[in-house]
């Protein structure tokens, strides 16, 4: 009988247990993305993502996006923020400012998480684009051109995900080469 349950639990740690493995790392910025670690454990790694991880510092959303999730996180880029007019990043990182540097951030999060196929699915259903709801309680509009999957704000920026589904273990990250911005 005890051989049986050590069988038993041999089969169900290959069959159930190997989804964790067989999700790859992604490289993104020069370094891994590891799905057995979180957000924030895998960005502050990526060169890309250095002006993304100071904001999100600034603003006290570390704790946050450690946390246990799931998230779909849209991540501009050092570049996408470049975009910006010159001295926004800048001003937005001042502490007097730290209301609306955390709206801008949890604008780029979705509760739960959406896959790259999991948000195609949503636009297929609702024939052509898909709204979703971010954490700041705006909305963000999804719809693909080709095969290429973009992402829309309130205020008409329109960002190309340049790479999807970098898997983490509080849920995943989209890059985009464009900041998204809330109505103001």
């Amino acid at each position: 009988m005890k051989t049986k349950n050590i069988l038993t639990a041999v089969i169900f740690t290959l069959v159930f247990g190997a989804t964790s493995f067989a999700q790859k790392s992604v490289m993104v910025g020069g370094a891994a993305m590891y799905p057995n670690k979180n957000i924030i454990e895998n960005a502050v790694n990526s060169k890309d993502h250095t002006t993304l991880v100071a904001a999100v510092k600034a603003a006290g959303l570390v704790e946050t996006l450690e946390g246990k999730g799931p998230f779909t996180v849209f991540a501009p880029t050092n570049e996408a923020f470049n975009k910006l007019p010159k001295g926004t990043v800048e001003t937005l990182l001042k502490p007097e400012n730290i209301k609306k540097l955390q709206t801008i951030l949890t604008y780029h999060v979705i509760a739960g998480k959406m896959n790259a196929s999991d948000i195609a699915k949503a636009i297929k259903m609702g024939g052509g684009k898909a709204s979703l709801k971010t954490v700041s309680g705006g909305t963000l509009t999804a719809w693909m051109k080709g095969k290429d999957l973009y992402i829309s704000d309130e205020s008409g920026n329109k960002a190309k995900v340049t790479i999807a589904d970098v898997n983490q273990s509080n849920g995943v990250i989209h890059v985009i080469n464009t900041v998204l911005l809330p109505k103001s």
